[in-house]
């Protein structure tokens, strides 16, 4: 872990051992990024070839086996696709919201430090073998799991760190049931590891209407906000979900929770969940996706495979002069 210090100043005076050390603000930002809010045309469509490989692919020898139990696990081409565009070596990432760690993991295998909160310890515990395990692969970055609810992350993490980060990954969850892993059997599909807890603990986000989801996720982006530093970019993974045959905008809801939070929107990005091969795509629906479209369309409703995430990047403003130009 030591190997990235060529890259970062000394640790900072007040930061504890158990989290990656502050950095003074400089750098960082991908120079073919500028930092302003402009429309997207043609021109400007940023695509993220996230998905040239499965989800099981990507993490194959590189996550320990009980990632898979995770109900909403980020694809790791996403968060490698953030740092590497975002960020420098030796930055320090953050995802308040880090479940096994994808962000930490693909942080540290880059030479980038990360620290990561987890309300359920279930999933803390895993992110923290996740990282063990990246450094027995060669990772040089620092990373740390940080056991709490990070709508209160201030009170979490090391005064030290304030203004110090320069990049945050994250994706709110998805309601309280997700597809988790589904295997046939005489009775039909059984699904498995598709819920976040049992479902009795309010206190996570999941568990809250969508309302009280995009508050609580817009007071974890405040946090956020105050420990970025001035330029850095947060960005957030979403796409809608279907709730009683409806969609569900949820992209829209993290863009007004992130404004409430202080941040500007400067990006609207497309993280693809299918393959490109040639001229065309090749879709990586799940069980469940395929199976509520084919219901539909046997209804007679024409719905569509959803192929992409959304990825919304918000910047920090610099002093009272809005963001960096």
């Amino acid at each position: 872990m030591a190997a990235v210090a060529k890259h970062r100043s000394p640790q900072e005076p007040g930061t504890t051992p158990d989290v990656p050390g502050a950095r003074p603000a400089s750098g960082g930002r991908h120079r073919a990024y500028d930092g302003r809010h402009r429309s997207a045309g043609p021109d400007d469509l940023s695509v993220w070839a996230t998905a040239q490989s499965t989800g099981p692919v990507q993490r194959k020898g590189r996550y320990v086996t009980e990632s898979v139990k995770h109900p909403a696990r980020m694809l790791p081409a996403i968060a490698a696709h953030a740092i590497a565009h975002y960020t420098q070596p030796g930055d320090l990432v953050l995802d308040p919201m880090c479940g096994i760690g994808t962000t930490l993991v693909e942080a540290v295998h880059a030479g980038r430090d990360a620290f990561g909160i987890e309300y359920e310890s279930r999933w803390s515990d895993i992110a923290d073998a996740n990282i063990k395990h990246a450094h027995t692969q060669g990772a040089t970055g620092r990373a740390a799991v940080i056991r709490g609810d990070s709508t209160s992350i201030l009170s979490l993490v090391p005064a030290a760190l304030t203004g110090q980060v320069a990049l945050v990954v994250t994706s709110p969850p998805y309601g309280p049931t997700v597809h988790g892993l589904v295997e046939p059997g005489e009775g039909g599909v059984r699904k498995s590891d598709n819920t976040y807890n049992d479902g009795t603990d309010k206190g996570n986000l999941a568990y809250r209407d969508l309302t009280g989801l995009t508050d609580g996720f817009a007071q974890i982006l405040a946090g956020c906000a105050t420990l970025l530093r001035p330029g850095g970019v947060v960005a957030v993974t979403a796409r809608p979900w279907r709730k009683h045959g409806q969609l569900v905008d949820l992209p829209s809801a993290v863009i007004g929770a992130g404004m409430r939070a202080g941040l500007t929107p400067v990006d609207r990005c497309v993280a693809l969940l299918a393959a490109v091969r040639d001229d065309a795509l090749v879709a990586r629906p799940s069980f469940f996706q395929l199976q509520a479209v084919r219901k539909a369309r046997r209804s007679g409703t024409p719905m569509q495979l959803i192929a992409h995430e959304d990825v919304l990047v918000f910047q920090k403003s610099i002093g009272d002069g809005g963001v960096v130009a």
